[in-house]
């Protein structure tokens, strides 16, 4: 099946090229932490041997960048970095990676009287100084709030997309041009509008592709291939990951989904998928990444879903979050959100805090408020 694929503009990442043609690159993201070594050097080494062409390590603090520097010394591959919140680390972490991903939307919590223009330079001129690559990566659950507050409630595709072609123009306008765009939500549709409606704006910006908080497998491999399948058939798309809620040991398992999702469109193997709108329940999850402060996330996670079995048929969304970074905002269009942190669960309805939970606890608080749920939609229903 021959795709005629958008003319984005080629953007070089250590040993590979996306863009301009080339082969649609696989990406992953480490699950352990990153002042582990010894694991996260095993997993980094697990991943590239499944055939990684890049790999995303997060770094959040000094010893965290100190911890990547020496992890670098001993394995392959290109590496990028996940700066998260801590945009200044770039200048420390950057000798030792190939690429370098800031979220516009983290950009105010340091220095935030410096405006986020000036922030974007630092970042372009050190990547240009260490030969690296940027990844401009927009979340939908963590938009700058500047930027979402210009837009309805419900539109979060709007505040996304500005915010992305804002960071192209300054970065194009400031002579750095070496650098990709991903835009990410938990639910495919949004994924296909939002990507479809920067590619017809930017076409030749390469496009990093994902659906964040995909899930477990199947589910999780099922709403990605929905994403990737109209997108990438439609010639949009240079970069992707499969973002699955798997144990650190199966984390290869987002490599071999990603290849088989690409040879399937390559060779006509798609489904045609017109509207992904569930009548069902709907449980999303993020993948376990270097920014779960407990493990015990990935087991809830796997609980929620047996536990909510009773559920299926009622169109609800529970989303179960492991992290501080995206949690909070990232469950505000859920039904019920769950967010993780070191002892307790977060429990929210819809963008309203229900109150923080031990993990034992947790899983009656959620079934309690499920249940009242249930019987409210089927009341109005009367």
């Amino acid at each position: 099946m021959t795709i005629e694929r958008n003319p984005t503009r080629l953007v070089k990442i250590g040993s590979i090229a996306i863009g301009s043609g080339s082969p649609i690159a696989v990406q992953s993201m480490t699950a352990t932490r990153t002042q582990d070594i010894d694991k996260t050097v095993s997993q980094i080494r697990d991943l590239v041997n499944a055939g990684a062409d890049v790999v995303r390590v997060a770094i959040d603090s000094q010893k965290d960048a100190e911890a990547l520097i020496e992890i670098r010394s001993q394995v392959e591959g290109n590496l990028s970095v996940d700066l998260q919140e801590n945009y200044r680390l770039a200048e420390v972490i950057a000798p030792f990676v190939e690429k370098l991903r800031y979220n516009p939307g983290h950009l105010y919590h340091h220095e935030r009287e410096k405006p986020w223009e000036d922030k974007v330079r630092y970042l372009a001129d050190v990547a240009r100084d260490n030969d690296c690559a940027l990844r401009v990566g927009v979340n939908c659950g963590s938009v700058d709030p500047a930027m979402k507050a210009k837009y309805a409630d419900g539109d979060s595709i709007s505040p996304m997309l500005e915010s992305a072609w804002d960071h192209c123009q300054l970065l194009d306008d400031y002579d750095f041009t070496r650098y990709c765009v991903s835009l990410k939500d938990s639910d495919p549709q949004k994924v296909i509008e939002v990507n479809k409606r920067f590619a017809e704006k930017r076409p030749d910006v390469p496009l990093h592709l994902g659906v964040t908080e995909a899930g477990m497998p199947p589910d999780g491999v099922i709403k990605t291939r929905i994403a990737f399948e109209q997108l990438i058939s439609r010639g949009i798309g240079d970069t992707i990951r499969v973002s699955l809620t798997v144990a650190n040991n199966r984390k290869a398992e987002e490599i071999a989904a990603g290849r088989q999702i690409l040879d399937d469109i390559a060779n006509g193997r798609v489904r045609s998928v017109v509207d992904y709108g569930l009548k069902t329940l709907n449980i999303i999850s993020c993948p376990s990444c270097s920014r779960v402060e407990n493990e015990a996330f990935i087991d809830l996670a796997e609980q929620v879903r047996d536990m909510t079995a009773y559920a299926q048929d009622h169109s609800l969304t529970i989303a179960v979050m492991g992290c501080r970074v995206n949690g909070p905002g990232e469950t505000d269009d859920a039904d019920l959100g769950l967010w993780c942190g070191p002892t307790h669960v977060n429990l929210k309805k819809g963008p309203e805090s229900i109150g923080a939970f031990t993990y034992d606890e947790i899983l009656a608080k959620l079934k309690a408020e499920l249940d009242a749920l249930i019987d409210q939609k089927s009341q109005a229903a009367v």
